[in-house]
């Protein structure tokens, strides 16, 4: 019952209408333009592959690997073919709980596992900001396929904000949960979970046109890791998809660093706070 009244309230706070120059969709479009990227999956690719400026968030995208082909649907306003009809609870089910509206499961490549631990006041400004972009009518028929179901995970009913004196805990909400480098960064346990014993440790296989790349250790190990690296270093790779190497990175953190350039100070900070409190793994 408890569950129930929580999830009731966090829902009720969700469906406030929200003018598009209040603070709430301002941090929204931080999140979802800034931190989170959505676009990078969402926004709709033109004939050469491309983000197109007029299909925003308009869905369309397919990701293919080892037995998945993930399609990722139109999130605008858009009655029809978007969101536009969704109520505040079906979202935050969506994002936290990997679960549409009509009952059936959202897997991989959205990060459920990480979007679990969204704070209400953050989901509450996610969704006023997607509420404020253009509706695009974009059916997105084609449903994704995995090799096996996705994980059907308890019900998250309310999220606090990480306490705000506490800059380690600050970026483990970013980098676990709204940027979700952890994804990406630690080995896998199932299809959509990580390792919880070896979180940071790198190991997931990614393909390439120049074959296969393991993402790498992001503990501070100061050999296996990043222990060693400077934070003008690490915030290269972060901000400009360079690595400490000097070549230009692959897949998400070369696509999005233009993006995390535009990240507070704050947050950099409290991201680097978090990096170097993990445990230094091998």
């Amino acid at each position: 019952m408890n569950k129930l009244r929580s999830f009731i309230l966090a829902s009720t706070i969700l469906a406030v209408p929200a003018l598009a120059d209040t603070p709430q969709v301002a941090r929204g479009q931080y999140l979802v333009d800034v931190v989170m990227q959505c676009g990078t999956c969402h926004d709709t690719p033109d004939a050469r592959g491309r983000a197109d400026p007029a299909m925003r968030q308009a869905g369309g995208r397919v990701f293919a690997n080892v037995g998945l082909r993930a399609v990722t649907p139109n999130i605008t306003p858009d009655p029809d073919t978007g969101i536009g009809a969704w109520t505040a609870a079906q979202f935050a089910d969506a994002m936290r709980n990997g679960r549409r509206p009509d009952g059936s499961l959202i897997g991989p490549p959205m990060p459920v596992e990480a979007y679990r631990g969204i704070s209400d006041g953050d989901l509450a400004a996610v969704w006023a900001y997607l509420r404020t972009i253009p509706p695009v009518r974009n059916p997105v028929t084609e449903r994704s396929s995995f090799p096996r179901s996705p994980t059907r995970f308890e019900p998250v009913a309310t999220v606090p904000a990480p306490p705000g004196d506490d800059p380690v805990r600050r970026g483990e909400y970013l980098a676990v949960t709204l940027l979700h480098c952890m994804d990406c960064h630690s080995p896998r346990v199932a299809l959509d979970r990580a390792d919880p014993a070896r979180i940071g440790a790198g190991g997931r296989v990614f393909q390439t046109p120049s074959g296969p790349l393991p993402a790498r250790n992001i503990t501070p190990h100061p050999d296996a890791g990043i222990g060693a690296w400077t934070e003008a270093e690490v915030w290269r790779v972060v901000a400009e998809g360079i690595g400490r190497d000097g070549r230009r990175l692959y897949l998400t953190m070369g696509s999005r660093a233009a993006g995390w350039a535009r990240m507070t100070e704050g947050d950099r900070a409290d991201l680097l706070a978090y990096l170097r409190a993990l445990p230094p793994l091998e």
